[in-house]
């Protein structure tokens, strides 16, 4: 995995170099993700590994499947990649264009799981609590994992809070194991 983002890195880069001068992050994002997808999909997998298929039928194939999320720029890249054999790149190239794009638009995705139904006050507070943390705006979705018992779970980058009582006990059962 770690030879694919390395080789998924720099047709990444390209894309979002791409998408940053033509202003549209956005867009760019939402085509990749649904190219992502469909990579992923047992159908398409079997059509872009199929070696007698020349790599013009694949491109174009694909984005078929994609359909009108593909301008001409991105039809284009769909063809880079298939040119060169990468077109099974595309869900770690999907992964590193976002990773790019939250950077640069300096936002952090925040997954909050809580044992209960957050209201909205809850996940506003939980927002400009970690905004004030990270120094950055912050996307917040949360989720509902009733075997927590209680608390919450937030994850944000690399960072991992467990205020979960399922964490705690988990904790506490450790700390008298060692004792």
């Amino acid at each position: 995995m770690a030879e694919n983002a390395t080789l998924a890195r720099p047709y990444a880069n390209a894309a979002f170099a791409l998408a940053r001068e033509q202003r549209r992050l956005r867009e760019w994002s939402r085509a990749l993700g649904q190219l992502a997808a469909a990579v992923r999909t047992s159908e398409v997998g079997a059509l872009i590994g199929a070696p007698a298929l020349p790599s013009a039928v694949k491109a174009h194939q694909l984005a078929e499947v994609v359909g009108e999320a593909l301008d001409d720029r991105r039809r284009r890249f769909v063809r880079v990649l298939a040119d060169n054999g990468r077109l099974g790149l595309l869900p770690e190239i999907a992964a590193h264009f976002d990773a790019r794009k939250a950077e640069a638009e300096r936002v952090l995705d925040v997954e909050i799981t809580a044992a209960i139904e957050l209201s909205a006050a809850q996940r506003e507070a939980f927002a400009a609590a970690l905004r004030k943390r990270f120094d950055q705006d912050v996307q917040v979705s949360a989720s509902v994992d009733a075997s927590l018992l209680g608390g919450a779970v937030i994850r944000a980058g690399d960072t991992v809070v467990d205020g979960s009582v399922r964490g705690r006990l988990r904790r506490l059962v450790t700390a008298l194991q060692r004792a």
